[in-house]
């Protein structure tokens, strides 16, 4: 019977690239293939962007969060993030999305070129490239996750790479030949299927549980939302670190990655891009509270064993695909399981050939490009980004079990050593008129090496420095993560700020993005 299963699975991996192939059409510009010539519909656009950025780690990690969690953690004080990104992105629908749509431009990173100039914009460039492929890896990875588990039911020991290179293969073959325009859309229907797929598991699961266990898992604060409790300075999800820590995440991730930015400006209007922002935070609150709740279920189901100890698998972020392959029906855990591909499959690499086209390698050729050069060129860089994803990946795969992090909370890790800079690099231009190219550069590397020092550097050291938050104290070792992005905008815009004092007063630095926005 789980033939039914895999040929759902590879009539899946099959189908989802055709149709991004024949949504996505011929490509006759650079502009087509970066941004789609700014036409697709704005509610689009939001499930796009709600399936670029939670993907597979929502669908495998999330649940493993409110399964793991303790009674002192609470089950769903996750939310408290999904309520500051909530707030992230109305800041960024009206300080920053204006600016980049009513300049015209390809790349979030444009925009520091007209404010500072062109050396500014290849340095965040660049950081985003190098982040979005280490985070894009450990996401890539997390599909390969279920697949090898359904592979091990028919006896076959598939190897993470193998699986990885496949689901690259899939995930570029749309990507190179349908533009944005695939992406987003294939993006939006496998949004739809895996939430789907989400909702065919707690159907299943209610008609398995016992009586009584929604009650037990009241008792042990499954469903507890907010925590007031732990310290604010080393808690899992205490409400003042992840609500503040969220809210600024999601201003670097939303109004400072291009993966995100990209989507948004394929829309046809300032006011189209506000809207599919802003849903998009609303949505991305019921999916965590939706997947959250099925880790709910799931530790009632397993009566809250351990995933490794006591059902042996290899690491935590294995217990949901464990459930899909070993417990539901033939035909629905295939239909679960394709799900979770399509959360997989959303792919970066149009945002990550587009920056490194237009921010990087024609900011250094000494000769313009024609538009045929441009399109080319970024169908060149898509398959060599994919080659270099499908290798960060493998070597994630590799490395995953000696880490004891959710998958989920591994990517945001990544992100958090260069989204403070990447986000206090736009604010620093637009709060201080008197910063020049050199100021930024400056504050932006100063600000790496110090979130790289509190991140890294100080599991090296012998004793690190103890900081205060009201009663609460905490050595940088044990500072959580959920600090780093505030962490990092704070450095920058200090750095920043100070060395603009050495400049003359005069008339404020403006250029014609302000005017256009503005207007």
């Amino acid at each position: 019977m789980r033939a039914l299963d895999l040929a759902i699975i590879v009539l899946f991996l099959v189908g989802m690239p055709l149709l991004g192939m024949w949504i996505g059409g011929r490509q006759k510009s650079s502009t087509d293939y970066f941004v789609s010539e700014k036409r697709i519909s704005w509610w689009v656009v939001c499930l796009s962007v709600v399936s670029a950025e939670t993907s597979t780690l929502t669908v495998l990690s999330v649940p493993v969060i409110a399964y793991m969690a303790t009674p002192a953690q609470g089950g769903m004080t996750y939310l408290t993030l999904a309520l500051g990104y909530i707030v992230g992105r109305i800041i960024v629908s009206f300080v920053l999305l204006p600016r980049y749509i009513a300049g015209d431009l390809v790349t979030a990173y444009a925009f520091l070129g007209k404010r500072y100039g062109n050396g500014m914009r290849a340095t965040a460039s660049v950081t985003f490239l190098f982040t979005r492929l280490l985070a894009d890896g450990i996401r890539l990875f997390a599909t390969a996750i279920p697949i090898k588990l359904v592979l091990a039911q028919y006896g076959i020991d598939a190897n993470y790479w193998t699986i990885i290179l496949a689901l690259g293969i899939a995930m570029v073959f749309y990507s190179f030949f349908g533009g944005v325009r695939a992406v987003v859309w294939v993006d939006a229907i496998q949004m739809l299927w895996y939430v789907l797929g989400g909702a065919v598991v707690i159907w299943w699961l209610s008609g398995q549980l016992s009586d009584g266990w929604f009650s037990k898992a009241l008792d042990v604060n499954k469903f507890q939302m907010f925590d007031f409790t732990s310290s604010p300075l080393t808690g899992a999800y205490p409400f003042i670190a992840a609500f503040f820590g969220g809210a600024l995440l999601s201003m670097a991730s939303h109004g400072a990655d291009q993966l995100i930015v990209q989507r948004l400006m394929s829309t046809k209007d300032v006011k189209s891009a506000q809207k599919a922002l802003i849903a998009s935070g609303f949505v991305v609150f019921l999916q965590f509270a939706f997947f959250l709740f099925i880790g709910v279920m799931l530790w009632a189901f397993y009566n809250g064993v351990d995933p490794v100890k006591d059902l042996k698998l290899g690491n935590k972020d294995e217990l949901f695909g464990y459930f899909i392959v070993n417990s539901l029906p033939s035909g629905l855990s295939g239909f679960v399981i394709a799900g979770i591909l399509a959360a997989a499959l959303s792919s970066s690499l149009g945002a990550l050939a587009s920056s490194t086209v237009t921010d990087v390698y024609e900011r250094i050729r000494k000769t313009p490009m024609t538009d045929q050069e441009r399109l080319r060129h970024g169908r060149l860089w898509t398959l060599a980004w994919a080659g270099l994803l499908i290798v960060c990946a493998g070597l994630f795969a590799s490395s995953n079990k000696t880490t004891a992090d959710p998958i989920v909370v591994q990517a945001l890790g990544i992100a958090g050593y260069t989204y403070g800079a990447l986000l206090g690099a736009f604010l620093l231009g637009l709060i201080f008129k008197r910063v020049t190219q050199v100021d930024a550069i400056i504050a932006f590397v100063s600000t790496v090496l110090v979130v790289g020092f509190v991140i890294l550097g100080v599991k090296f050291a012998g004793s690190t420095p103890t900081i205060n938050f009201g009663k609460a104290t905490a050595d940088l070792k044990s500072l959580t993560g959920w600090w780093n992005t505030p962490l990092g905008v704070a450095v920058t815009l200090l750095v920043g700020g100070l060395l603009s004092l050495r400049h003359a007063r005069g008339v404020p630095v403006r250029d014609e993005l302000d005017v256009k926005a503005e207007s």
